[in-house]
């Protein structure tokens, strides 16, 4: 059935169960009237029209004999009862079956808030929908079912900046220290060996000790030989001490004196460091690589 609002004479198409036949105040979704609408008419069918009675049978010819029998008697009875005999009485209408419309009125019928287009038929609305319900769902429909509590964005930033100072930390630790001992690759420390140079530097003519201003001193001296047949040229030599582990803790460049040897000469470096690391116990001579 269509039904209009008569406020703002919108129209809805709702089924007639919905309605039911009592009746019922329903709400326009578009101004939010609220009146009563009737119930669909119910067309009872009209009862059938009354057989026509019977004709009555026409009286029996009387018989040639001038004698009158029990027979006579029994046409005329007969007239007699089809014409005092009552005409039939109209069969009842049909009952109207109300199983449907009881049923329909014990479930509550689907509210009728509908959102109808003005001066035309609202196609097919379902009748359980409302405006109120639209708006409850769009309001919510962009939102996702799960939030997460933490921001993968903040939990990455730290993460970088953790990483970050542990670096940091790790270069300047190897600065300060050096590599530690179980680190597979580490850098020569000293040059190759020079051919024809021999480099001495006696523990005995070492020196370390702490000085008034409570800083350590370090001195060493020794002695350059050529020992070929040829003139050599002498590389810078590098002193290095080392700590009780035998981590470097400082180095020196060391220039000798006299930059080239002749043959079997030798020169004397004496070298005085100060101030140098406390924990540097042991001293090592070499050639400087790369010199």
């Amino acid at each position: 059935m269509i039904i209009a609002c008569p406020a703002c004479a919108t129209r809805y198409v709702v089924p007639d169960s919905a309605i039911g036949i009592e009746g019922r105040t329903v709400r326009c979704a578009k101004c939010r009237h609220s009146w009563f609408q009737e119930g669909p008419q119910i067309e009872v069918p009209a009862p059938p029209p009354a057989p026509p009675p019977a004709p009555a049978p026409s009286p029996a010819p009387d018989p040639a004999s001038p004698e009158t029998t029990g027979w006579d008697d029994a046409p005329a009875a007969s007239q007699d009862t089809a014409e005092d005999r009552p005409p039939a009485e109209p069969s009842p209408p049909p009952a109207w079956d109300d199983s449907g419309a009881e049923a329909d009125e014990g479930a509550p019928p689907p509210p009728l808030s509908f959102r109808g287009e003005e001066d035309a038929p609202a196609a097919s609305a379902p009748a359980d929908w409302s405006e109120e319900e639209d708006e409850v769902g769009s309001r919510f429909a962009h939102e996702p079912m799960f939030r997460p509590r933490r921001n993968p964005a903040r939990m990455w930033t730290f993460a970088a900046l953790l990483f970050a100072a542990v670096a940091l930390g790790a270069v300047g630790a190897t600065a300060w220290y050096g590599l530690p001992d179980w680190v597979p690759f580490s850098r020569p420390l000293f040059a190759e060996a020079q051919p024809g140079l021999k480099l001495d530097f006696p523990a005995k003519r070492q020196d370390r000790r702490e000085q008034s201003d409570h800083t350590w001193f370090f001195s060493a001296s020794g002695t350059v030989t050529n020992i070929s047949q040829e003139q050599r040229s002498v590389p810078a030599i590098l002193i290095a001490l080392r700590d009780a582990r035998g981590r470097v803790v400082f180095t020196a460049e060391v220039r000798s004196p006299k930059r080239v040897l002749a043959p079997g000469e030798s020169v004397e470096i004496n070298e005085a460091l100060s101030p140098v690391p406390k924990s540097g116990v042991r001293a090592e001579f070499g050639w400087k690589a790369g010199s």
